[in-house]
């Protein structure tokens, strides 16, 4: 009751969109059937929504933002359920076996603003369903060592690769050295983020990386 008069008072002075409303009750078949897809053009990427999409965009702001647990787990279905697919295909021509899952990483300055990293909550998620039959989780291993301005506000490609230039660096290298990694992020633009974490985990003994995201 309390948090129905709480969401009441919020729409009273901070009005929702209808989307965001939508949001609330929508279920996973709902989400995935009205979303739009798309793909990448880069065959180490996996992207299932577009973020142009509205219902797509509102909910990752939803979680990156409000924290919506609920957005997470519908979004680490959806994830879990499309990796499984593309894993067997890795498997087969890549020798793409038993990786692990690694979360992009906030700064400490962002984690301790937010109070959480999306990517990780998705990663728990996609880890407590599969159990650890097809990858493990380590959510501690990829370190972003200094904060930088989102890549939103940067101009343009120059400016987002100085932007995240050295910003990422391995805690414990023997935990990668020769394991297939899956890299996961809520959002990929230029994959300028995805790139410089992967070009990271090489450099310290990872054997093959493929990204996955939920929008592009």
């Amino acid at each position: 009751m309390l948090k129905k008069i709480t969401i009441k008072v919020l729409d009273f002075f901070f009005p929702r969109t209808k989307t965001q409303k939508k949001l609330d009750n929508i279920t996973l078949e709902d989400f995935y059937s009205k979303a739009r897809k798309t793909t990448h053009e880069n065959k180490n990427f996996i992207v299932i929504f577009s973020y142009e999409d509205k219902l797509v965009k509102e909910a990752i702001q939803s979680l990156k933002f409000k924290n919506n647990k609920k957005i997470a787990k519908i979004f680490a279905e959806i994830l879990y359920s499309e990796l499984l697919e593309e894993l067997s295909d890795f498997e087969k021509f890549s020798c793409f076996k038993k990786p692990i899952l690694i979360p992009i990483p906030l700064s400490r300055k962002r984690l301790r603003e937010r109070g959480y990293n999306q990517c990780e909550i998705i990663a728990k998620e996609m880890s407590f369903l599969d159990s650890d039959s097809n990858f493990s989780l380590e959510k501690d291993v990829l370190i972003k060592k200094k904060d930088t301005p989102p890549q939103s506000r940067t101009k343009n490609k120059k400016e987002r690769l100085e932007n995240l230039k050295n910003c990422f660096k391995i805690k414990n290298s023997e935990k990668i050295k020769g394991r297939n990694i899956i890299l996961l992020d809520d959002i990929t633009t230029t994959g300028t983020t995805l790139k410089e974490a992967s070009h990271v985990l090489r450099k310290n003994g990872a054997k093959k990386i493929i990204c996955l995201t939920i929008a592009h």
